[in-house]
């Protein structure tokens, strides 16, 4: 079976409105439409896709303000949920955002994923899952939603480096850093290094695709993760 690959950003409790909420996610969305076609129109997620295709939105500050307004986007005393999706009908394609934002309890771990489409059931996936446009991907989270840590990776390839249960993060395909994490080391080839304004770094491990199922890109990753280890620059992100 094929590994479906995700991205994911994640920060700590952090109190935010639902207006700074609404203006990160007006930004996030933007920047995204701009890495591929696919993202450029948006569905409230429904009990069915006959459902949610009646729910299309416009990723405007009015619009998130809305959602974030609305007691089933709420989390209890602060933070906000929200679930949107590209409106690919067919199984397993296009995308879907989970994002959880402004919660400063910890209780709900402030975080945003992008569910990548499938490379092996649609003519979009090998195009979207490619590094050029997953950098920007990642940029756009980054710039959008300031976490501390990033990753593209699958689930198979987590799991494969890093117990289920262990919270620190891991050595994706493509890892983000924020700076205030520490310096970088010099890392194994042929991994990279891509500065995200002043924000942080984007490690890419390679142009190929990272599978749990090849035991060299499993190896690399871990080789990288210690040196990453080493430095503590993947301890936990509520730490």
């Amino acid at each position: 079976m094929t590994e479906r690959y995700y991205a994911g950003v994640y920060w700590p409790a952090r109190l935010e409105t639902a207006e700074e909420c609404a203006r990160r996610s007006v930004t996030f969305f933007r920047l995204l439409s701009q890495c591929d076609e696919i993202y450029a129109r948006w569905y409230e997620q429904g009990d069915s896709v006959e459902e949610a295709l009646q729910h299309e939105f416009t990723p405007d500050y009015a619009t998130f303000l809305r959602f974030f307004h609305r007691e089933e986007n709420q989390l209890g005393g602060d933070g906000f949920s929200l679930g949107a999706w590209t409106g690919h009908a067919e199984d397993g394609r296009g995308g879907m955002v989970n994002l959880t934002c402004g919660d400063a309890s910890g209780a709900y771990p402030n975080c945003c994923l992008l569910y990548l489409p499938r490379t092996d059931l649609e003519p979009e996936g090998p195009r979207v899952v490619a590094v050029p446009v997953l950098v920007n991907v990642l940029r756009a989270m980054v710039l959008a939603w300031e976490p501390l840590f990033g990753v593209i990776a699958t689930d198979e390839f987590r799991n494969a480096l890093r117990p289920k249960r262990d919270p620190r993060g891991f050595s994706g395909w493509l890892t983000y850093l924020s700076r205030s994490r520490g310096e970088v080391p010099p890392l194994p080839e042929p991994a990279r290094l891509e500065p995200v304004e002043e924000k942080g770094v984007i490690i890419i491990l390679g142009a190929e695709r990272l599978r749990a199922s090849n035991p060299e890109h499993l190896s690399l990753g871990r080789r990288v993760q210690e040196v990453l280890d080493a430095k503590e620059l993947l301890r936990p992100v509520l730490s």
